[in-house]
This record gives structure tokens, C-alpha cells and sequence, in this order.
């Protein structure tokens, strides 16, 4: 297993840390910090992923920092020379009352308009673009906001659900500014007490399947228990489309066999033949894992351990955020520590797949405190698959996170 050291979660590192030392680069791989946060005005502290519009904006939320210290929606604007402009859409507790949340720790989601969705800890929320700029608009306290359909409907993690164990649910517009809207629960966990065999909590993002399945992973619960992850380790789920309803159904429960991952710590993605492929954030026996899982002919799935990060203080362990693919079949990710031992602020990591079945592992970066520390969720591409964009919980030199970019 991983040193204590290694095992800390993102969460518990102190706000400000920034580590002295070069960048390291690997061979043939570009990184570049995109922004630096410094805290209040600026945002501070990135515990969520980005979202990109086909102007190649990224957009993202700090969970603290701001014109109130309570964190920020914010925008990134690249430029013919090769710069970015951070905008602060938002600075949350707005007002006296803080109607608006605060703390807001959600990759946000764009809709086909252009309009921002997320979640404080109080609402979800809209962004909504128009010429003047942006005006923020508080939808409900019901979800955190995650994929839309086709019909602009809303899929995302929403409230406690019937067993107080989190739920998925839909939220669909009356109105075009949502000012009024449609609740639908799609499924409750822990429905099997007293062990929440279906998982529990529902707390990441949901994926599409091209049949309209959505697809996700919860932190504890499924059959098996494991020293660390007791009482139980963590499910994937899929929530089946069947005519206007969905049926759950669990893939896998972690901690099945020696080896095996436990705790995942993101939601799963899937690729054009309906594998899904995901993150643990450890294992029984080693520093975290990336995992595939096939469908078989009898309606089981099954599990292959990709990597298992057996040399985490080079290579990086405990793998906190998903998967992306590119588009030769490529899978990248994060590992949210590890990588060099003077540091241990996590690596972006590629894995490619071998004509024997196999995948390769290759570091693309290793974190050094000044060019950020903790990367800890998905990474996403531009629309021409050139570059990689993702961010840190702290690091860079404001000391409170950076967005970053790599050309791989």
C-alpha cells in the first residue's frame, strides 16, 4: 500500500502549500499553467473538473476564494497568443443571506445554448450568457448537475433520496430560464438495508452509453469489505433506459478478490462498445487501480485490473478523478499523489492500449508544487483532441490551485 504520506486525501492538504522545484517534463509532452488562483479576489482551491464550449472556453468553480471568501464560477479566455483571461462570473454569498450557497465543489456543465449549470451547497444553479454578460439564477436545491439529454433535460447526484442514502434524479425544464421545473427521482440507493448492497453514496459525475444508459459509481457500499474501506467498497452502477423508466442494475462491487480496487473517487466513462472504464482510489494490495469492465453474453459483467500503480512514489498512486479517452483510444488520467518523493503532488498519467491485450503506463507529468499540487479530477480534450485540460486543488504560484494545459 501506499505510505501514510501518499494516502492523504486532496481535502486535507493546507491551503497556501507551494513546493520549490523545476517543472519536470516528460519526453515529447508540453505543460503550461493556464492561471495560478491566489485566494480572495481570485478564486482558490479547484475540487471539480472543467467544462469546455466550442469557443474553447473552459469553465470551472473554486470551492473558496472570491469577492467573499466563499468561492467562484469562473471563465477562461484564450487568446491568439497563445494567453488566458480569467473572468469571475460569479463570487458566491452574494448577498446577505447567501441565497446563492457557497463552497461549490461540482464540475460544472454547459448546456446546447451556452448556459452554465452547477451546484453551491445550498442550490443548484445557471449561468445564463446573454449580450450584456452573465446572470446568475438560482434553479432549486435539488441536484448537482452532471450530463443533459437530447431534449435538454437535466441528469445529475439529487438530495438524500427515500433511503437517505443519495439518489439520481431528472430535472426538466417548464420554462426556457428554469424558473420552473420538473423533479423526477430515477433511483434511491441503499434499498437492500442493512448493507447498501447498490452502493452508496451517489456522489460523481454520470455517463451516457449510446443506448441512453447512464452509468456511475458510489464511494461505499456493494458485498465486499475491506480493511480500507470498511464496512463495504464501492459499487459501479448502470440506471437502464426502459421506456421512460430506469432500472439499476450493479456491475460491479469492489473488493471482490485480492487485488481488486476499493473506493472509487469519480464517476466511470464509457467507450462506442459499452466497456466502462474508471479509477479506485486504492486497492487490497496495492496504490489504486484503473479498472475496465465488460459486458458478457450471460448479462454478468467483468473486471480487468488495467494498472495497479505499484511504484507510486514515481509513477503517482491513488488515483482520485476518472478517465478520458482520445480519440485513437488513448485513456488519460490522474493520480492525486506520488510521482517524485520530494514532493508527492501527483502525476497526469497515459495509458495506451497493446495489440496483446494490454495497456502501457506512461507519466506525461509529475507534479512539483509550483506548477500545482493534487490533480484529482477528469481531464478533458478540446474539440480537435490537441490539447488536455485539467486542474489542482492547490499549488501554482498564488498557492490555491491552477488550471492547467497538456499537449500530449
Amino acid at each position: 500500500m501506499l505510505s501514510s504520506r501518499l494516502l492523504r486525501p486532496l481535502a486535507s492538504v493546507a491551503f497556501g502549500l507551494v513546493l520549490l522545484g523545476a517543472v519536470r517534463l516528460e519526453a515529447g509532452t508540453e505543460y503550461k499553467v493556464l492561471h495560478s488562483f491566489g485566494g480572495k479576489p481570485d478564486g482558490g482551491g479547484v475540487y471539480a473538473g472543467l467544462a469546455i464550449d466550442g469557443e474553447g472556453n473552459l469553465y470551472g468553480t473554486t470551492c473558496c476564494g472570491g469577492a467573499y471568501g466563499y468561492g467562484t464560477a469562473f471563465e477562461l479566455i484564450p487568446s491568439s497568443d497563445g494567453q488566458w483571461t480569467e473572468i469571475i462570473l460569479h463570487s458566491f454569498c452574494a448577498t446577505s443571506r447567501c441565497d446563492d450557497g457557497a463552497l461549490p465543489r461540482t464540475t460544472p456543465v454547459l448546456d446546447s445554448q451556452g448556459n452554465l449549470y452547477g451546484a453551491s451547497n445550498v442550490a443548484t444553479f445557471e449561468m445564463k450568457r446573454s449580450a450584456d454578460g452573465w446572470t446568475f439564477l438560482i434553479v432549486c436545491d435539488c441536484i448537482s448537475p452532471s450530463v443533459f439529454d437530447s431534449a435538454g433535460n437535466l441528469y445529475g447526484i439529487g438530495g438524500p433520496g427515500t433511503h437517505i442514502a443519495g439518489a439520481v434524479a431528472e430535472l426538466s425544464p417548464l420554462d426556457v430560464v428554469w424558473t420552473n421545473t420538473t423533479y423526477t427521482l430515477l433511483y434511491s440507493f441503499c434499498s437492500w438495508p442493512p448493507n447498501c448492497r447498490d452502493g452508496e453514496p451517489p456522489e460523481w459525475g454520470l455517463s451516457w452509453d449510446a443506448a441512453g444508459n447512464l452509468y456511475g459509481a458510489t464511494e461505499f457500499g456493494g458485498d465486499h469489505s475491506a480493511p480500507e474501506c470498511s464496512p463495504n467498497c464501492g459499487v459501479v452502477y448502470q440506471l437502464q433506459a426502459l421506456g421512460g423508466k430506469r432500472k439499476y442494475h450493479r456491475l460491479h462491487s469492489f473488493a471482490a478478490f485480492e487485488g481488486d480496487g476499493v473506493l472509487p473517487q469519480a464517476g466511470v466513462t464509457v467507450d462506442s462498445r459499452g466497456n466502462v472504464y474508471g479509477t479506485t482510489l486504492y486497492s487490497t494490495a496495492s496504490s489504486g487501480t484503473v479498472f475496465e469492465l465488460s459486458p458478457q453474453q450471460d448479462g454478468s459483467w467483468k473486471e480487468t485490473i488495467l494498472y495497479d500503480f505499484p511504484n507510486p512514489e514515481k509513477n503517482g498512486g491513488a488515483p482520485a478523478g476518472g478517465v478520458t479517452f482520445d480519440n485513437h483510444g488513448n485513456l488519460y488520467g490522474t493520480a492525486s499523489a506520488g510521482g517524485d518523493p520530494n514532493c508527492s503532488c501527483g502525476v497526469v498519467f497515459k495509458m495506451t492500449p497493446q495489440a496483446n491485450g494490454k495497456w502501457s503506463y506512461t507519466v506525461l507529468h509529475r507534479f512539483q508544487g509550483t506548477d500545482g499540487v493534487g490533480p484529482g479530477y477528469n481531464l478533458i480534450f478540446d474539440k480537435d483532441y490537441k490539447h488536455l485540460y485539467g486542474t489542482t486543488v492547490e499549488g501554482g504560484s498564488g498557492g490555491y490551485g491552477v488550471v492547467y494545459e497538456i499537449t500530449p
